[in-house]
C-alpha cells in the first residue's frame, strides 16, 4: 500500500510540475511547489497580475470519476484558504489581493478556473 502511495504522490509531483509550466506561459509566476504548513498543503502559490494565487491542482485519467474540477469541494476549500492565511502570516504579508484557483488535469488536458472559489 506504501508504494502505491508513493506512486501516487510522484505522479502527483509530475502534474504539478507540468501545471507550473503552463501557467508560466499563461503569465503567472510561479513562487512556490507544495507549500506545507501546520494546517495542510497548497500545490502551487504563484502571482498573476496584482494577485498573489493559490492554486490547486486534480488529476483524473478520464472521466469516469468525475471532472477534476468537481474533486475541489467546501473542505478542500477550507483547507487551501487557511494554508493560505498562514502563508499571509508567515511572509508578513499584508493588504494583498489574493485569488484560489483550480486547474484540472485530465488526460492530457489542462483546465484553468480562475477565482474558483472565495475565501
Amino acid at each position: 500500500m506504501e508504494k502505491k502511495s508513493q506512486n501516487k504522490r510522484a505522479r502527483g509531483a509530475t502534474y504539478e510540475q507540468a501545471v507550473g509550466y503552463y501557467l508560466e506561459r499563461q503569465g503567472y509566476e510561479v513562487l512556490t511547489f507544495n507549500y506545507r504548513c501546520p494546517l495542510g498543503e497548497v500545490d502551487i502559490v504563484a502571482r498573476e497580475g496584482g494577485y498573489l494565487v493559490f492554486c490547486e491542482v486534480k488529476y483524473r485519467k478520464d472521466d469516469s470519476k468525475g471532472s477534476p474540477l468537481e474533486a475541489v469541494g467546501p473542505r478542500k476549500q477550507r483547507t487551501i484558504y487557511r494554508c493560505a492565511q498562514w502563508y499571509l502570516n508567515e511572509k508578513q504579508l499584508t493588504d494583498v489581493a489574493c485569488r484560489f484557483d483550480v486547474v484540472g488535469v485530465e488526460g492530457s488536458k489542462i483546465m484553468l478556473v480562475k477565482n474558483a472559489f472565495e475565501g
